[in-house]
């Protein structure tokens, strides 16, 4: 089996890359972004025939040049974030819409039926009293959003059309993120809790009883993966959308955590200091969803904020320096 994952030199597109060089099914890996993709020194030794490219995925022949006939999935994780969309309209709907459709239409043609697993967002929904299902009514409240959901509505017309094999996935945000601050508008989420961790100080723009829809990174990957295996017959009607499990908290809740595992001096070095331009994106955004139908297909629930954290430990531990209580 032949693969690519786009948008691969990020966060989420290491962690599938290091699961799929472990996948006895996979045979070929390409993985490509903006700068070029490092490979894990443990990986390279992989069995996997892998190359790493560096590529930009608004140019034409460029894309023709990675998006063969030879591919059986496609892994689209490349795209600018919900915060930089919504400071560079321009910029976003370019690499968020423009680069998404010249992929989606040059699959069609070079590898039609080819399995795209495409990676959406709540953040296609606008604020929700109630719990949403795949059917609510989607309602952007910023251009990520709505930038994320012109790219769901064109996969699943491809794939209601029987063009390409879409699997269109609403991921809840990911805690906790390894590395630096990212352009989303919720790395705080993760921001609160590694910076910490690592002794430095961090901001809380929000309230603490502010509640967001979350998903542990082992569980992510995990359900990208299985996205892949889905039979297309399973998914219901004309629909190829999913809402991934995940679990609502509030920011406080991870504070409480994040106290729990490190220590009331680890959790003071985060200053609560609001930010509006933080809050109206993610104040926007619905924090309790239904995954029944996630369920169905087979999809892994979440586990608690402490077993979210405890696997951050084991899988970054060695970049942290845990203030014990």
């Amino acid at each position: 089996m032949e693969i690519i994952v786009t948008g691969a030199a990020g966060f989420v597109g290491q962690a599938l890359a290091a699961a799929l060089l472990s996948d006895p099914q996979v045979s070929r890996l390409t993985l490509t972004d903006v700068v070029e993709p490092p490979l894990l020194r443990q990986h390279e030794s992989s069995r996997v025939e892998t190359r790493c490219v560096k590529a930009d995925l608004t140019s034409p022949e460029t894309c023709q040049s990675l998006f063969t006939p030879a591919l059986s999935a496609v892994y689209l994780l490349h795209g600018l974030m919900s915060g930089a969309s919504e400071a560079n309209l321009d910029l976003g709907l370019k690499v968020n819409v423009d680069s998404m459709r010249l992929v989606l239409d040059l699959l069609r043609s070079v590898n039609p039926g080819v399995k795209v697993i495409f990676p959406s967002s709540c953040a296609v929904f606008g604020p929700s009293d109630g719990v949403v299902t795949e059917t609510t009514m989607p309602l952007p409240g910023s251009s990520y959003g709505a930038q994320k959901h012109i790219t769901e509505v064109l996969l699943n017309d491809y794939s209601r059309k029987g063009l390409l094999d879409g699997r269109i996935l609403r991921l809840p945000t990911i805690i906790v993120r390894p590395g630096t601050p990212t352009g989303a508008a919720s790395s705080f989420c993760s921001g609160i809790i590694r910076e910490p961790l690592k002794g430095e100080k961090s901001v809380l723009p929000v309230a603490p009883d502010f509640e967001i829809w979350v998903c542990s990174t082992r569980t992510l990957i995990k359900n990208l993966i299985h996205a892949r295996e889905i039979a297309k017959e399973k998914f219901p009607g004309n629909s190829r959308i999913v809402n991934l499990p995940g679990m609502t908290v509030t920011s406080g809740q991870m504070l409480e955590a994040l106290k729990d595992l490190a220590g009331e001096q680890t959790v003071q070095l985060v200053e609560e200091k609001r930010d509006p331009v933080i809050e109206k994106l993610v104040y926007s955004w619905p924090a309790r969803f239904n995954t029944l139908l996630a369920e169905r297909l087979g999809f892994s629930p979440d586990g608690t904020l402490k077993q979210i954290l405890d696997e951050y430990i084991e899988d970054y531990g060695e970049r942290l320096k845990v203030q014990g209580s």
